[in-house]
């Protein structure tokens, strides 16, 4: 049974990383997890929680979390009539095909090809964060079938194996095809269900050696508990300074940052 002590430390961490994840959050309208898996990673590694799962911890930690805040999201954008349902349709059975590859591929390979895969991946968000252009266009509509199918897949299992919801490469996809942004982004935050409800489950089922206390499956349950409930206050805050200052500084800053957390990821990946 670990020390009080220890726990304490570890919940009051966790506690500050879900506060600035979700300010973060709502004022550049980035996904959490893009947010929460380094931040996991890094929280409980100084911890001492150094585990050969850790990475396959805080991508499950991250996607429990997102299945919670993604049903309220779209739940609201809903309600003003913003979700592309027929898109999320037709999306749905491959992006659910693609998470549950990508969990089963996660949960096979090492924790630090778990950091490689993470390390590319969110390097490239960043990039396009930084360099992309509003006007960029691939077409003026969703391709058809079976390109449709295979852009869903891809989604799903990388968004899998990164612990994100929908945002971070479905509201650049559907931008590039002609979506206005806030119906791309609603429609995202229906992609973040799509994906993060099968890819828990399987994690949930896996079991992990030398995991952090209180962890079920993969799922550390501390950390769910202290995201939700600071993501839950703080959220709202970030959106409040959006709309009091011009995001589009913070917005490049944030993905220099995301470009050197990548960085970073993959020289540990490499054991550098």
């Amino acid at each position: 049974m670990p020390e009080i002590a220890d726990l304490i430390q570890m919940l009051a961490l966790l506690l500050v990383v879900g506060a600035c994840a979700g300010v973060v959050a709502g004022l550049l309208g980035v996904g959490g997890g893009i947010v929460l898996v380094p931040a996991f990673f890094y929280a409980l590694g100084h911890l001492g929680y150094t585990g050969g799962q850790l990475m396959q911890v805080c991508v499950a930690t991250s996607l429990a979390t997102i299945v919670f805040t993604s049903v309220r999201s779209v739940q609201a954008h809903h309600a003003k009539g913003a979700v592309d349902v027929a898109m999320l349709r037709s999306f749905a059975p491959m992006v659910v095909l693609g998470a549950l590859v990508g969990t089963a591929i996660a949960t096979q390979v090492s924790s630090r090809a778990l950091q490689g895969v993470f390390g590319i991946l969110a390097g490239l968000a960043g990039l396009y964060m930084a360099f992309g252009r509003e006007n960029w266009r691939l077409g003026d509509d969703l391709p058809a079938q079976p390109a449709r199918a295979g852009i869903a897949g891809a989604l799903g299992l990388a968004s899998a194996m990164m612990g994100i919801g929908g945002g971070t490469f479905g509201v650049p996809l559907m931008t590039l095809y002609g979506y206005p942004i806030h119906r791309a982004v609603a429609t995202a935050s229906g992609l973040g269900v799509i994906i993060a409800v099968p890819a828990m489950l399987g994690f949930l089922a896996l079991p992990v050696a030398d995991a952090p206390p209180f962890t079920l499956g993969a799922v550390n349950l501390p950390a769910f508990a202290a995201v939700i409930v600071t993501t839950y206050i703080t959220t709202p805050w970030g959106a409040a300074l959006a709309h009091r200052m011009n995001p589009a500084p913070l917005k490049r800053a944030f993905a220099v940052f995301l470009v050197l957390v990548a960085l970073n990821m993959l020289r540990k990946a490499l054991g550098l």
